[in-house]
């Protein structure tokens, strides 16, 4: 797929012109409904859909199928991600009507960072062809870590823990005794000090790394275009603060998220390392963008479908 300097450009402006009408819609700070959460997230969908459906025509089936494999890889990876921002917005005790401000922050903290994780993905795998074998290892290996964490249980009582580094940023600065508005800095006692929003974005920008550490090797076990990496992500992200709110409550509904997620991981894990071998002159079967995208639609319905099922008994047998 070649993709031009100018089309980069447009899609950049595009994304950027997107994200600044998502910005002005909830500039005024205030508790976002399940309606307006429910009509963003299907705006998000559709433009998503859009896209996918451009390329099919401008690309062909290809690159289209690889963009909606890696789109919903991307979201699936999001949902969970949101378990930990409910952590962090219980931890910090975030005002429901400043909550749509952090993760708006936090989904561009996160923007920035994935484009530099494709960035360089791409210049290493570009350079290093065996690098498949390493990130086929690491997906096998987190999908391993995920069904380790699902069979000990997410309890109610589990909490965000801060790391080092924002607790170090903390104790340089200080942070203030309660939340001033969607303030970052204020004075207080003569000094310059954070208020608790900085720090939660700061807390929420700092998990986004981690979750680029997965989901990117996943996407590039899908497809190793680099604009179709970073639309997907991109597409996928800026839904994401609706769906926050849209789902925020069936969360702890989805009891078995983590066994399709590790499934699904595990799956792209396979592809990674068949794709190595297959590079490196072995004959084996490799693993086909169609097969992988419906693979990951059906994992992803039966979890949910077990997920809920499972809530409904879990709730019968409390009752």
């Amino acid at each position: 797929m070649d993709v031009t300097l100018g089309v980069w450009a447009l899609t950049v402006a595009v994304l950027c012109a997107l994200v600044a009408v998502d910005f002005l819609v909830g500039r005024t700070p205030h508790e976002v409904s399940l309606k307006e959460a429910g009509i963003w997230s299907a705006v998000w969908i559709a433009l998503a859909v859009a896209f996918g459906t451009g390329l099919l025509v401008v690309s062909g089936g290809g690159p289209a199928g690889e963009f909606f494999a890696g789109y919903v890889t991307e979201k699936a990876l999001s949902v969970d991600n949101l378990f930990v921002f409910v952590l962090i917005m219980a931890k910090f005790s975030v005002p429901a009507q400043y909550q749509q401000r952090v993760l708006m922050v936090g989904v561009l903290v996160a923007l920035v960072l994935r484009t530099v994780f494709i960035a360089a993905g791409a210049a290493i795998i570009s350079t290093f062809s065996w690098v498949f074998y390493l990130f086929g290892a690491f997906l096998i290996w987190t999908a391993w870590k995920l069904v380790q964490d699902a069979r000990k249980g997410h309890g109610e009582e589990e909490e965000y823990e801060e790391n080092k580094l924002l607790k170090a940023v903390e104790r340089r600065f200080g942070v203030a005794d309660r939340y001033h508005g969607t303030k970052l800095w204020v004075e207080q006692n003569g000094r310059r000090v954070m208020t608790p929003m900085l720090v939660v974005m700061l807390a929420i920008g700092s998990t986004d790394v981690l979750f680029a550490l997965d989901s990117i090797p996943a996407i590039y076990g899908l497809t190793e275009e680099p604009y179709i990496v970073f639309t997907a992500n991109a597409f996928a992200l800026m839904g994401l603060r609706q769906l926050y709110f849209l789902i925020g409550g069936l969360l702890k509904r989805l009891v078995h998220l983590s066994y399709g997620l590790a499934v699904i991981l595990g799956f792209i894990g396979v592809k990674l390392v068949l794709h190595a071998l297959h590079e490196s002159g072995v004959h084996v079967p490799e693993i086909g963008i169609p097969f992988s995208l419906g693979f990951i639609v059906l994992v992803l319905a039966v979890t949910t479908f077990t997920s809920l099922r499972a809530s409904k008994r879990q709730e019968r047998g409390a009752s």
